[in-house]
This record gives structure tokens, C-alpha cells and sequence, in this order.
């Protein structure tokens, strides 16, 4: 019970912490002057991936990595196959060309690059350092084409727009840091939990990396897209999934590799990245061949996460 209550704790802190964190680091942005298209490419992505970089760095520093790798590559395969198929089943999502062609081809890149550096295992500094500087090249040339008006650039202008803003600059920077405490605090109380979690339930932490901790710290990417989706913004909840992703098979992982070289667990390098690659693929796939993905795209994609969490819970 205590460990339920740790986990459910600090889940709600991260998702509460996760929407502060955005709306304080935004509108701070936007007082300081800052390009919408920079807010857009850069703060909403962190805001928003800011509970999955917290724990896995905090999971990491405990000598936990099967919670650190596991939430990162969970949480890439629940992005797609859980919060993009549930987005897609509440409104078809309408597929720019030109912008999936730029950040769907990053998003394979960065995908291909991770899974490599996690099978080298030990995941070490030195990757967690390259997986870091293929993140800033690609927000670089991003930011240079969008400001030439590239095309994602409404995308991104469009995602900075659709976030909350405080009207003061102390507001926001008191938003900020409360938010920036409670996804530390809240990190911190997941993987307490999680921890405790797997051994009292005898599985590994591994599993409850990849299901419970790779879901809850997704929770601001599905309320993001959930919201998109009902403005009729199906292509802002789509770049908000690829922009997650990418950031955390990079930044994320690199910073967790950073606070500690991480052990890949056998079971995440023998199937689950696997599975990380297919689910891209397949996003990648119907995002080019129907410019839309549509309701029976995201059973599809719902139907392989059940599969998914039901193989999990057989082998954990």
C-alpha cells in the first residue's frame, strides 16, 4: 500500500509539475521576447518531456536502470501506440507532407541512433554525450528552416501559441520553478515506488519501467494531444508524439547516461527496443502513405499496445 501510495504521489506531482513547468517556462519566453517558433521547438518539448527526464535521471543515480531505460523506451512505445492511437480514434489526424518528410526522418534517425547505443551496453557517457549533440544539431537546423519558413514552422509557431501563458514575468518564473520542484520531488516518489513496487510484487523493474513509470510520466504528452486533437489541431498532437519522442531517445537518455553509465537490461535490448522501432515504423508508415492518420489506423495501434501490455505481464 505504501508503495501504491508513493507511485500514485508522484504521479500526480509530475503530471501537476509538468504543466506548471510549461506554463511558467513559456510565458517567461514569451515576456523575454523570444520566437514563438523557438518556444514552440524547444520549451513545450521539454515541458513536456520534463517528468520522463526527471525520473530516468533520478533512476539512473539510484542504480535503478531498468526503471531509467524502461521509461524511455516505454514511454516512446506508449506515445505511439496509446496516446497517438487513442488521439486518433477521438478525430482523424491530418498529416502535413512537407513537415512529416523533415521530423519524421529525424525521428527515424534519432530512434535508429539510441537503439544502437543502448545495445552497445553499457549505455556510457560518451554516447549519452552524442545522443545530447544530435538533439541540439536537430532543434539547430530546425530553428534555421522554420525561421526561413520551413515547413514546420506554422507547427511549431502553433504549438508555443496553444500553451498557457501568465501575464506577469513573475508569475511565470514563480510557475516555473514550482513546477520545476514538483517534477524533481515527484520523480523522486515514482521511483521510490516503483522500486518498492517490483520487488513487493516479485516482478522486475524493468516491467514496471516500461508500463507504470513509462505511462504516468507520458500523461503530459496524452493530455497535450488529447487537447490538440479537440481544437481540430490533429497535426500539433502528431508533432507533439514525434518531438517527444526524439527528445527522449536523446536528450533523455543521454542525460540519464550522463548522471551514471546504465547496464541495458537484457529483456529491453532482446525485445522491447524492437518493439520501439516497429511502433515507429509503423507511425512513420501511415503517416506517409494516407497524409492522415485516421480511426481504424488508431485501433490498430491501441490493439498492438494491449497485445503489448499482455506479453509484459506474461513474461514480468
Amino acid at each position: 500500500m505504501g508503495d501504491l501510495l508513493l507511485i500514485t504521489a508522484g504521479l500526480v506531482l509530475l503530471a501537476a509539475g509538468g504543466e506548471v513547468l510549461v506554463r511558467g517556462a513559456v510565458g517567461a519566453a514569451a515576456r523575454l521576447g523570444v520566437s514563438p517558433l523557438l518556444i514552440g521547438l524547444v520549451l513545450v518539448g521539454f515541458g513536456t518531456s520534463a517528468p520522463e527526464l526527471t525520473t530516468s535521471v533520478q533512476a539512473a543515480l539510484a542504480g535503478s536502470p531498468g526503471v531509467a531505460v524502461g521509461n524511455v523506451v516505454g514511454s516512446n512505445i506508449a506515445n505511439i501506440l496509446l496516446i497517438l492511437g487513442v488521439s486518433a480514434l477521438v478525430a482523424p489526424i491530418a498529416v502535413a507532407p512537407a513537415a512529416i518528410r523533415r521530423d519524421g526522418a529525424a525521428l527515424a534517425f534519432t530512434q535508429i541512433a539510441a537503439a544502437a547505443a543502448l545495445l552497445l551496453s553499457p549505455l556510457g557517457r560518451t554516447s549519452g554525450v552524442l545522443l545530447i549533440v544530435m538533439l541540439l544539431a536537430y532543434a539547430g537546423i530546425s530553428y534555421w528552416l522554420d525561421r526561413r519558413g520551413g515547413p514546420a514552422a506554422k507547427l511549431h509557431g502553433d504549438s508555443a501559441g496553444a500553451a498557457p501563458k501568465p501575464e506577469r514575468l513573475a508569475i511565470a518564473l514563480a510557475l516555473f520553478a514550482a513546477g520545476l520542484f514538483g517534477v524533481i520531488f515527484g520523480a523522486g516518489l515514482l521511483v521510490d515506488g516503483a522500486v518498492g513496487a517490483a520487488q513487493a510484487l516479485g516482478v522486475s523493474e524493468t516491467v514496471i519501467g516500461l508500463t507504470v513509470v513509462a505511462v504516468g510520466t507520458s500523461l503530459p504528452e496524452l493530455a497535450a494531444s488529447l487537447a490538440a486533437v479537440r481544437r481540430g489541431q490533429g497535426d500539433l498532437a502528431l508533432g507533439n508524439i514525434i518531438g517527444s519522442n526524439i527528445f527522449n531517445a536523446t536528450f533523455i537518455l543521454g542525460a540519464a547516461a550522463l548522471a551514471r553509465p546504465l547496464p541495458v537490461p537484457a529483456m529491453i535490448a532482446s525485445f522491447d527496443l524492437w518493439v520501439m522501432l516497429g511502433a515507429t515504423a509503423l507511425l512513420l508508415a501511415f503517416a506517409w502513405t494516407g497524409r492522415r492518420i485516421d480511426r481504424r489506423e488508431g485501433a490498430i495501434l491501441l490493439a498492438l499496445y494491449a497485445g503489448y501490455i499482455a506479453w509484459l505481464a506474461f513474461k514480468g
